[in-house]
């Protein structure tokens, strides 16, 4: 009886003054849930054609309003609703995006070329300082001869008897639930809504052929391993009048003999000997362009860092450029000639006695320090 059938509000879950975007959104929410195929408790069936039933009454203005104002009876008066099935209701659209019952497609419209990537490979050098590439590229370009239609020229293609030019097929099947109409791409024109009787003798109906074309490409300068370079309608032809899709450039940067990067600096590693080290010393340093000269202080230890101001990596999105840092390393020579030793035991002698009487005074304030 109508008095026992449960509110559709209810239902749903959603008030009575809920809009459509609301009724549906419920709607779907719960066909997930207790939807037979998904949902295997006994009274699943039963719960998903009551909340069918709901959905078709409250999605529809005329048959909401009536049951607004007379609830259930006015509906059964009407014949407005029922026991859930045979509705003639056409909801594919929450079959396809739930259940895979059917697919909601159309005639084929412009459709965006493929984007495509090219790995070029460059030197730190042209990283830092911005280069110009020549590049060749292999992509698909609308055919010439028949100027991406597909068809001999002089001929055209002709509307598909298969789906009479909709580029898709239409049956409506019956269902435990209802009807519903399972809409599925015509495989004959794929689709296109229009087939080639006499394919181009060029791209043989492919629309499309194969070309290489040689680009010029502009590195900006302060590129770094990895950064990728965009260039918008370079890619591969679009179809039915679609947009040309983008080229791709990701950059590999080759290692450098002497630099390595950090962020916008350059870094550089100078070894010198110890008397460069103790006495000081100018020595000439690689930049990235060219020989700039350095002054060592006298007594400078491993790690001390010599900053080139200006000489690093300019920001590719600005105009900063960093500095070029220049880490010491004091080499010990392992090999030494009779005459060097003999340097060194006397410079050792000479040094020896300074740094035991520093190490004995400071043990010894050490000592006092701790009360021994």
């Amino acid at each position: 009886m109508a008095s026992e059938k449960r509110d559709y509000y209810e239902l749903l879950g959603i008030p009575r003054d809920a809009d459509k975007d609301a009724i549906r959104s419920a709607y779907r929410k719960l066909a997930r849930q207790y939807h037979p195929d998904v949902n295997k408790d006994a009274d699943a069936e039963d719960q998903f054609k009551e909340i069918n039933e709901a959905y078709q009454v409250l999605n529809d203005e005329e048959k909401r309003a009536v049951y607004d104002r007379y609830g259930h009876a006015g509906l059964n008066q009407n014949g407005n609703a029922g026991s859930g099935a045979g509705f003639g209701f056409d909801f594919s659209d929450i079959m396809e995006d739930f259940f895979g019952f059917g697919t909601r497609t159309s005639r084929q419209g412009p459709m965006r070329g493929a984007d495509l990537r090219y790995d070029l490979e460059i030197t730190f050098e042209e990283a830092v300082l911005g280069v110009e590439k020549e590049i060749e590229v292999n992509r698909r370009e609308a055919c010439p001869h028949c100027q991406g239609s597909g068809a001999e020229p002089g001929t055209s293609p002709i509307r598909c008897p298969d789906c009479n030019g909709t580029g898709q097929i239409r049956r409506a099947q019956q269902s435990l639930f209802g009807q519903f109409v399972n809409v599925t791409t015509c495989p004959r024109c794929e689709g296109r809504g229009e087939i080639v009787t006499t394919p181009c003798s060029v791209c043989h109906g492919e629309r499309r052929v194969e070309q290489a074309r040689k680009l010029s490409i502009k590195i900006p300068a302060g590129v770094d391993n990895g950064n990728r370079i965009r260039l918008s309608g370079e890619g591969e032809a679009g179809m039915q009048g679609g947009p040309t899709g983008s080229l791709y450039i990701i950059l590999h940067v080759m290692p450098h003999a002497f630099f390595r990067r950090q962020d916008q600096d350059i870094i550089l590693n100078l070894n010198i000997n110890v008397a460069q080290a103790a006495l000081g010393d100018k020595v000439d340093v690689p930049t990235i362009e060219g020989e700039e000269t350095i002054t060592i202080p006298a007594g400078t230890q491993t790690g001390h860092v010599i900053t080139l101001k200006g000489k690093g990596v300019v920001g590719v999105h600005s105009t900063h450029r960093g500095n070029q840092r220049v880490f010491i390393n004091v080499v010990i020579p392992t090999k030494l000639t009779k005459e060097q030793k003999e340097l060194f035991r006397e410079l050792g002698s000479s040094l020896g006695g300074e740094s035991i009487e520093e190490e004995r005074s400071f043990m010894d304030r050490l000592k006092e320090a701790l009360g021994g």
